[in-house]
């Protein structure tokens, strides 16, 4: 299975960027991840909330094939610990899934598009991080997950 994220917009803050390496350096010792950039919407002074959400969303539907498996960092997804999310990469795992994407939308969240196209929702928390620890925070939880799944010792239970 290979496991792709993908987020509206740089990152501005070095030392996330290094910690995002990091992860994912480890990360790729138990599953091929990609971690993809799409870069911000031109002139979004000039559009709509809905504007600017059908623009990321048009960017996002060219990253991804029909065959992938569409899911939304969301606020209004499901809720899981460390030990259930590993369990739900577990299933994807043995289910025969080719490759999952995760998504982070931009400021306003996801186009209608994005929300029909999708095959589920997953919230972190229900606090409000920014998108640039998003990042970090959900390659630490992928790679906390297959270190359960390895039953190795980087998760105390």
């Amino acid at each position: 299975m290979k496991i792709t994220l993908l987020a509206i917009g740089k990152t501005d803050q070095k030392q996330i960027d290094q910690l995002i390496e990091e992860y994912t350096k480890r990360l790729n010792f138990y599953v091929s991840f990609t971690f993809t950039v799409i870069p911000d919407i031109k002139n979004v002074k000039n559009l709509s909330e809905s504007q600017q959400k059908q623009a990321e969303g048009n960017e996002i539907l060219k990253r991804i094939s029909t065959s992938d498996t569409l899911v939304l960092l969301d606020e209004n997804g499901k809720a899981y610990s460390s030990i259930g999310f590993s369990e739900f990469l577990q299933k994807k795992m043995n289910s025969g899934i080719k490759n999952v994407v995760f998504v982070i939308g931009g400021p306003y969240g996801f186009s209608e598009d994005i929300y029909i196209r999708s095959n589920g929702k997953i919230s972190l928390s229900s606090m409000t991080f920014s998108h640039q620890m998003v990042r970090l925070f959900f390659i630490e939880q992928l790679y906390r997950g297959f270190t359960i799944l390895k039953n190795e010792p980087y998760h105390h239970r």
